[in-house]
Parts: C-alpha cells; structure tokens; sequence
C-alpha cells in the first residue's frame, strides 16, 4: 500500500539537501550513495547514469531506500522505502533541474561522453520521519 509523504517531508526533499539512497547489490547487501534528491510532490525523484551501479541493482532489485537529514537540525529528517521506477523521458532535463538546485548551474556540468541519464522515481510504501 503506498505511504504519503507529508508537507514537511517535501519541505524537506526540495531543500538542498544530499540524501543517502541504498540499493541492493547482487549479493543481497546494501550499496549506500550520497545523491542528490528530490520529489514530484508524490514520489521521491533522483537521477543517475544507465549502467552504473545503482542503475544496474534497481533493473534487478527495484526496492530503495532514501534518507535525508537536514544538516542544521539532525533530528528533522524523513526516510523513505519504496520501490523504484525507471524513467527516460525528461531525464536530462532533470539533472540540469537538479544541477541548479545543488549547485546553481543552469546545465549539469558533471555530464560524462555517451552516458545516458534516466530519472528514478521512487514511489514511497513507508515512510518515517522526525522534526
């Protein structure tokens, strides 16, 4: 059953904030990424490489996890599990979105020859939270 996230917890993901996302690595233990997050106002959002590490346990295992702590309060934070969703369409227009937000660039300036973006969204099925 899906968990909603409250208003305080998309507060919180929209600031620029890293979010630590843990993946399943083929051998069953977790692989754990600071990343750079945020949401769609339903559904957590980040993007990543196809083909890399966290690209390649999400084809095999789809269930995530996401924290993220404000740095100025650790004790206001929300942690999402869930699973996740590939999407093609718009991913590069969503790092640039995400590159402005983290680093205010208009364009992700950290972009690799023929790399291929895709945009994981993360669709929460239990949420915790404090602050």
């Amino acid at each position: 059953m899906p968990a909603q996230l409250t208003t305080a917890d998309l507060e919180l993901l929209r600031e620029p904030h890293i979010a630590i996302v843990a993946t399943r690595m083929p051998d069953g233990s977790e692989q754990l990424t600071p990343t750079w997050v945020d949401t769609d106002g339903v559904n957590v959002l980040f993007n990543t490489a196809k083909g890399r590490v966290k690209h390649r346990n999400i084809l095999a295992n789809p269930s995530v996890s996401v924290a993220v702590v404000d740095p100025a309060n650790a004790y206001r934070w929300v942690s999402v599990r869930g699973r996740a969703e590939l999407v093609d369409e718009g991913a590069e227009a969503h790092i640039d979105l995400l590159a402005k937000k983290y680093l205010g660039v208009d364009t992700y300036p950290m972009r690799q020859e023929g790399e291929v973006r895709v945009t994981v969204r993360i669709v929460p099925e239990h949420v915790l939270r404090m602050g």
